[in-house]
């Protein structure tokens, strides 16, 4: 074990019974995972942490500058894990399976989509995380796109699937909260549905339908758009 993926306890936590004379990068990880998955990603503050592990605060900022820091060595140990993927030689279907690599990541920890929607956090990402965002914006200047565009396309992906996470995300969160639908009643409830007969077609199987996995299917349907718009701009 390296020096730097520990952390020791001071000298009087150190001779209380059952904590660890040290902590690892690891443990901090995990106790940092666990606060989130109990308590949600905005409780995640150092001084919680250190509660977690019983150690006192200054000693677990040799390891952690402040929250935002947490945040990024979490998010780079779950894309190191997850991101390991190989990718097709074809630039556009390599597009498509970048996206859904990065899809498939956060999907596993929704809370990681919503981090990384604030401003900043994509640069102080590591290499297995912005591999991908590499791989769409090469693939799309393979495509023949400007760099500009490769961007722009790189964009349009990442809103489009950070949206679908975080609404099926929050969606089920509101099914779980959700009262069980009395007998009778319906989906759309509150209008006239004699005047959107689209929807009263549809009626109580919406659900059914909008709970369907069709990421992949729309993904490659937007990816082909994206790609076609931007060949007919540069011309």
């Amino acid at each position: 074990m390296r020096d730097d993926d520990c952390v020791s306890t001071s000298p009087a936590s150190r001779g209380r019974i059952g904590r660890p004379p040290v902590t690892t990068r690891a443990q901090i990880l995990a106790a940092a995972r666990r606060i989130i998955d109990r308590d949600g990603w905005e409780k995640l503050t150092v001084r919680r942490l250190a509660a977690e592990l019983g150690i006192g605060g200054t000693t677990l900022y040799h390891h952690v500058r402040d929250r935002e820091d947490l945040l990024i060595q979490l998010l780079n140990e779950h894309a190191k894990r997850t991101l390991s993927v190989e990718l097709p030689a074809e630039p556009r279907d390599r597009i498509v399976a970048a996206a859904v690599a990065i899809h498939d990541s956060l999907a596993a920890w929704p809370w990681a989509a919503e981090v990384l929607t604030s401003d900043g956090f994509l640069g102080r990402l590591g290499e297995p995380a912005v591999s991908m965002v590499e791989a769409i914006v090469a693939g799309a200047v393979e495509c023949g796109c400007t760099v500009e565009q490769g961007v722009d396309i790189f964009r349009n992906i990442w809103y489009y699937t950070a949206g679908e996470i975080l609404v099926r995300a929050h969606s089920g969160q509101r099914r779980a909260d959700r009262p069980r639908v009395a007998v009778g009643d319906t989906f759309f409830r509150g209008v006239d549905l004699s005047r959107l007969p689209r929807l009263a077609a549809i009626g109580d199987r919406w659900p059914t339908l909008a709970a369907r996995d069709i990421y992949a299917q729309g993904l490659r349907a937007f990816v082909n758009g994206l790609l076609d718009q931007a060949r007919s701009a540069a011309r």
